[in-house]
């Protein structure tokens, strides 16, 4: 009987990207090559992967760079792939990150634990006082188009495209990485001013009820997902972003056994949805 056929993986990546403080090809080349022991994989840049997809039995998106340095090329992509039925890695139906950041005014508005965000000049009292507030794009990514300013500058800035929110004095950051709806590990940056110097994080029980609140949430039901969170001085756990579209991972600042652990669940989901119909 002749051996099973290989799936064969089109997985899409910037191996290029300039990341501060993170290497994406070394954490692609990583996982590419743990993924390549079970499937037959090809690695494309971001702007041709609509082009390349046919023939491919799914498409992993991974490190694949701000969406925003190549909308158009995501947005066919994306169509096409929908059109198509193409299984796509993240599945395209995540309604956080994947989606823009509308889902911090949403969720927000309905009291959430999210850092308080509104989108519009009349809701800006909504917000609470602060010494300073934070202005970004709602297709913005890596702080890119994000500005520090103080309130009396908000009226101007405020409107449909961009997010406002309050500047939070936390504690620390903490990122929770699932796999599907299961957690994998997490990890935190003990200085705030050093974001991306990330040690491994032992999350307690409330913790893990936080993180989890917010993958039951979202609709994506085959892939990764990294919700990030800051600790405020009082304790408590505000959302800052859900990222279910290519979440960087940090596997680097894993110790080894929990890396093996994360590549054999990533490498099962991924199995696992290639098997459903």
């Amino acid at each position: 009987m002749p051996p099973p056929a290989r799936p064969r993986i089109l997985y899409v990546t910037d191996l290029a990207y300039p990341a501060r403080g993170r290497r994406y090809g070394d954490e692609d080349v990583q996982l590419a090559s743990r993924l390549r022991e079970y499937a037959d994989l090809a690695l494309c840049h971001p702007r041709d992967a609509a082009a390349l997809m046919d023939g491919f039995d799914a498409v992993v998106v991974r490190n694949s760079g701000p969406v925003l340095h190549y909308r158009a090329a995501y947005d066919d992509f994306r169509a096409r792939a929908l059109a198509q039925g193409v299984r796509v890695y993240n599945e395209l139906t995540g309604r956080a990150d994947m989606a823009g950041k509308q889902y911090l005014v949403e969720l927000s508005a309905a009291g959430s634990p999210v850092i308080p965000t509104v989108d519009r000049p009349e809701d800006l009292d909504r917000l609470p006082a602060a010494e300073a507030y934070v202005v970004k794009p709602k297709l913005g990514a890596d702080s890119i188009g994000m500005r520090t300013v103080p309130r009396d500058a908000l009226p101007g800035l405020a409107g449909p495209d961009v997010l406002v929110q309050p500047h939070v004095d936390f504690r620390h950051e903490v990122s929770f990485v699932f796999v599907d709806q299961d957690f994998q590990y997490a990890l935190y940056a003990p200085d705030p001013a050093r974001r991306w110097v990330l040690e491994p994080y032992d999350p307690a029980p409330g913790d893990l009820e936080f993180a989890r609140r917010f993958i039951e949430w979202n609709t994506v039901r085959h892939g990764i997902q990294r919700v990030d969170a800051c600790r405020t001085h009082d304790g408590d756990l505000l959302l800052v972003e859900l990222e279910d579209l290519n979440p960087y991972l940090s596997l680097d600042r894993l110790p080894e056994e929990v890396r093996d652990r994360f590549t054999a669940a990533f490498t099962a989901s991924l199995r696992g949805y290639l098997a459903t119909t």
